[in-house]
């Protein structure tokens, strides 16, 4: 007997890997795991054009939340605010300067790349027209630098730092610290609409121009 499965019949669920039949669903139509309930497949239309909105909002925030002051401190009768870029670029000098490519990467850098190849991927399908060239790649680089973006890190740090600084000065939060904490949850918005079968299902249909 002939057990061969064919692979694109199946969708595996990212969290927690139970196997799924694949179809098309119609517009309304969205498509959960049985065992965790994540996302697996929504309709383009719908969420492609979350995604983009999300990713450009957390592009806007994102710059926000890298030059605006990000704390101030202050610690009998002096006082001092930083914002992350300036944070980062104090350990530039000499053998740190790896330190703060390696922060600057992680928190802004990566974070800030994957929105952009998300819109650069996602623009032309939601339109209706075919995917642009590399499309492919793009978006394979985007699944894979998931786990290296950092933000989210990044604020519970802070959060601990922070606990610990409160007993030996004021500390006052700036725009930008607001800022991260909105963009995580704008991350999180957008990841509850993003389906990545959906979308390579897109790649694959339309011929990349």
């Amino acid at each position: 007997m002939n057990t061969t499965l064919d692979p694109a019949a199946y969708l595996a669920c990212p969290h927690c890997d139970t196997l799924h039949h694949s179809k098309h669903l119609a517009a309304t139509e969205r498509a959960r795991c049985a065992r965790c309930d994540t996302l697996l497949i929504a309709p383009r239309a719908r969420s492609f054009i979350h995604v983009i909105a999300l990713s450009f909002t957390a592009m806007i925030l994102m710059a926000g939340a890298i030059f605006f002051p990000f704390l101030k401190i202050d610690a009998q009768g002096f006082s001092n605010a930083s914002s992350v870029f300036q944070a980062a670029m104090a350990f530039s000098d000499g053998l740190l300067l790896p330190l703060s490519i390696g922060v600057l990467a992680m928190i802004v850098g990566l974070p800030a790349v994957r929105f952009a190849a998300l819109i650069y991927v996602l623009w032309p399908l939601t339109h209706g027209r075919p995917a642009y060239r590399h499309a492919r790649t793009v978006f394979r680089l985007t699944e894979e630098m998931q786990p290296w973006a950092m933000a989210e890190i990044f604020i519970i740090g802070t959060a601990v730092a922070l606990v610990k600084v409160a007993g030996l000065a004021h500390v006052s939060l700036g725009p930008a610290f607001w800022a991260f904490c909105a963009l995580i949850i704008v991350t999180a918005l957008k990841n509850s609409y993003m389906s990545s079968w959906t979308i390579w299902d897109a790649i694959a249909t339309k011929k990349p121009i």
